[in-house]
């Protein structure tokens, strides 16, 4: 329930939005967490609220409440996209805006608008070009590393950055790290920087061909890419892992009995999951053997689901 401004509103105009209460400590990484992750509200000011940074978000999130915030002054908003290295992605396909977001910035060479959503065993999305060269194919930088993406062939968000980030934080020197269902290989080449070994599958052909173009582009000596089914992996590696990484939303649950049997004991499964409630894997997860799992909201998905993660940690 967001109040739009009119194209005359100034600073001082109160508008309601829902906002998320962070403490003032972590006021400055949850900002870049929610301005990466698309929720941020630009056109409104966080305000501060006792020991506590109120920030206005774009949509309903777990423990988000309605508040009043100042508007920033009007100014010339461009459309809502999500930016991919040379590409933008807009929810919606109007080509007048598609045009105006391509002259917004150079660094833009496409906009495409999606005519599907994830779909199939290999999860793609079909495209439509509203403007600009007629490519799915950029190059993407995050914190220092490159990686080669087509759009038509693997998914890819640029808005799980911030997680990778997280996970790589959360690690010891010298991990042995499995991550089940790679794509292009960010989430694994993140983590080859703190690991000893990173063992990457995926059951796309076209994924990993780029997933081994990503490994070479950054001269990362420490992954394996594999094609493979993740129900198969049990079988294939005789050593079992620190750590398990399963960004596979819309299908992991199914695939966490082969993840526990791979995992050492006290070691870690991030398994990412798309929602509608709080803890609505938590019931499956707690029939295997874990010493505590904590759930966390990634980002909006679409309204009233979210994408979260449940990092488990087995017993």
């Amino acid at each position: 329930m967001h109040v739009r401004l009119s194209q005359g509103a100034r600073d001082g105009t109160m508008v309601r939005q829902w906002g998320i209460r962070v403490g003032k400590k972590e006021g400055e990484l949850r900002r870049r967490e929610l301005l990466e992750q698309g929720l941020l509200d630009p056109g409104l000011k966080p305000r501060r609220d006792g020991e506590s940074i109120l920030f206005p978000v774009r949509t309903m999130l777990p423990g988000s409440t309605m508040e009043e915030f100042e508007a920033h002054p009007a100014i010339d908003d461009l459309p809502r996209h999500e930016l991919i290295g040379g590409i933008a992605v807009m929810p919606e396909p109007d080509p007048e805006e598609a045009a105006r977001l391509l002259a917004s910035r150079p660094s833009i060479h496409t906009v495409l608008s999606p005519k599907s959503d994830v779909e199939g065993d290999f999860r793609t999305r079909r495209f439509e070009i509203l403007a600009g060269e007629p490519t799915t194919m950029t190059r993407y930088l995050e914190h220092g590393l490159r990686f080669d993406i087509d759009l038509s062939v693997a998914y890819f968000s640029a808005r799980l950055s911030t997680e990778r980030q997280r996970i790589y934080s959360s690690m010891a020197e010298g991990e042995r790290v499995l991550d089940m269902f790679a794509g292009v290989g960010p989430f694994a080449i993140t983590l080859a920087g703190g690991a000893s070994f990173v063992a990457a599958s995926d059951l796309n052909p076209g994924a990993v061909h780029l997933l081994r173009r990503n490994i070479a582009l950054n001269r990362t000596r420490n992954v394996l890419a594999i094609l493979a089914d993740a129900s198969h992996l049990p079988g294939i590696f005789p050593w079992r892992f620190d750590r398990v990484v399963m960004n596979l939303p819309l299908g992991a649950l199914r695939f966490l009995p082969h993840a526990v049997s791979m995992c050492r004991s006290g070691g870690t499964i991030h398994m990412y999951a798309l929602q509608e409630n709080e803890g609505e894997c938590l019931s499956e997860i707690e029939k295997f053997p874990v010493s505590g799992v904590k759930e966390r909201v990634v980002r909006s998905y679409s309204p009233g689901r979210w994408h979260a993660v449940y990092d488990i940690t087995l017993r």
